[in-house]
């Protein structure tokens, strides 16, 4: 059995089966989820998960290094592609936290070192029975949103860091009964 919102279609099966909640621990990963979760804001994940491979092609694979360099050009490129969400603000947002990324990383050694701290480097194992009991946030993100804030990035509050944890594996949120809870903790 699987938790029931994976259940819709074959793209949130893949994603559900295969993504959500495995520990992430390379920083492109990291940057990628906090690049699409933002871009999310007031949206449905469904949406952003159906434009995930534009996102990919637009912003570069997701290289902090690269989209912290975007100039004017560029952002007029990204708000004239139809295959993103083409918001003025978040897109602004993503080209400013791919810049406070790389701050991040050269504080920590690496963006990963920041975010799993907060956890002591081992997930969250949380023992939901059904969808009704999971959190829409947390002490913890809102603790991390207060502190990404802090340091200069945009579009990241509370509910959307956790979905951030939840999608990169600190917290594991899968149902008890779903298969993927116990393999997440592989």
């Amino acid at each position: 059995m699987r938790c029931p919102w994976g259940d819709k279609d074959e793209l949130y099966r893949n994603y559900h089966d295969k993504e959500w909640g495995v520990p992430a621990r390379d920083d492109r990963t990291q940057f990628e989820f906090l690049v699409l979760e933002s871009a999310q804001a007031g949206l449905s994940w469904y949406t952003i998960l159906k434009k995930r491979e534009n996102y990919r092609r637009a912003y570069d694979n997701f290289e902090p290094e690269l989209i912290a360099a975007y100039d004017e050009f560029k952002f007029n490129e990204l708000m004239a592609n139809a295959g993103i969400v083409r918001n003025k603000l978040k897109i602004a947002a993503s080209i400013n936290n791919a810049q406070r990324f790389l701050e991040t990383q050269k504080e920590f050694g690496s963006f990963c070192n920041y975010i799993w701290g907060f956890v002591d480097g081992k997930p969250i194992v949380n023992h939901w029975e059904t969808m009704r009991e999971i959190p829409a946030h947390t002490e913890l993100s809102d603790r991390i949103s207060k502190d990404l804030k802090k340091r200069g990035f945009k579009f990241l509050g509370s509910t959307i860091i956790y979905s951030h944890l939840q999608a990169t594996g600190l917290v594991n949120d899968h149902l008890v009964s779903c298969f993927r809870w116990q393999e997440c903790q592989k």
